[in-house]
């Protein structure tokens, strides 16, 4: 048995219950994420605890990534009685508009310890090249 010493605990959990801020399984709640550049590779890191992997998913259209994951009940034996549910359950989703200069060809994707993980590598033409310089005389002559 789970005792409780917050005596408002409960409070809080009825009003999120009234107001479906947790618990919901009609209305995506927002993933929690960093995203930060590493060399040539632009690294977005998503907070997706106690989600199964396959109940994650991830699309590129046009330059809009969008990731959705489903955390669904545990299963519990008929003998079970829960003393207190805090973890929300239902669909979580993000949605980030992509830059031109990003390859959304080549995102990779990895979880572990429930973060998800995307790398996108910076596109070849955004990357910043070297331009030469020719000299006035190494130009041909074009004569009419």
């Amino acid at each position: 048995m789970l005792m409780r010493t917050d005596p408002f605990r409960e409070l809080d959990r009825l009003a999120q219950q009234m107001l479906g801020t947790t618990g919901t399984w009609t209305r995506p709640s927002a993933v929690p994420m960093d995203a930060y550049r590493e060399g040539d590779v632009y690294v977005i890191a998503l907070d997706l605890p106690g989600v199964s992997p396959d109940a994650i998913d991830i699309d590129v259209e046009r330059n809009m990534l969008t990731v959705k994951a489903e955390r669904r009940p545990v299963a519990k034996a008929d003998d079970v009685q829960m003393e207190l549910s805090e973890r929300p359950l239902g669909v979580f989703s993000r949605q980030l508009m992509l830059a031109d200069t990003l390859d959304t060809e080549k995102i990779t994707a990895d979880y572990e310890a429930g973060v998800l993980t995307l790398r996108i590598p910076i596109a070849e033409r955004a990357k910043p090249r070297k331009v030469s310089i020719g000299r006035g005389d190494d130009r041909k002559q074009i004569s009419g």
